[in-house]
């Protein structure tokens, strides 16, 4: 296979997922289980009092980091990650929540078993990185 054949098998996150209607179902079932599920409750009183902004940005942002539109660019330019969420107090604790609830989300919403595997090891690099307390 030449490398133009290639390239045109290759598919994005995005499009393995299953596009945009898949990518708004897991980034709902995300913040859902934030409010049903105890073991999130670090990680959902750090939200605040409403989530619909939050989940705006997250299905805005995953559309464009999986290889889909730049919805989140778009309209915010650079997600610059770590800076936008210094005001918000991120350990350990949630991490490993955000984590573990993505990754229930990923998995009661079909993520396919391979790409779920890679999400989750992106997931947790991005949501370590974003620790800003030691705890």
């Amino acid at each position: 296979m030449n490398e133009e054949t290639q390239a045109a098998h290759t598919i994005t996150p995005f499009e393995w997922i299953g596009g945009e209607a898949r990518v708004q179902a897991l980034t709902d079932r995300f913040y859902d289980l934030m409010d049903l599920e105890p073991a999130y409750t670090e990680l959902r009183a750090a939200h605040g009092p409403e989530l619909d902004s939050a989940r705006q940005k997250l299905f805005w942002f995953l559309c464009g980091w999986l290889g889909g539109p730049s919805y989140y660019t778009d309209q915010f330019g650079h997600p610059r990650l770590r800076a936008r969420h210094m005001p918000f107090s991120i350990g350990i604790k949630e991490r490993d929540q955000w984590v573990a609830c993505m990754d229930q989300a990923m998995g009661e919403t079909g993520v396919p078993d391979d790409l779920r595997a890679r999400l989750r090891e992106s997931f947790m690099g991005t949501a370590d990185w974003m620790r800003n307390r030691g705890v």
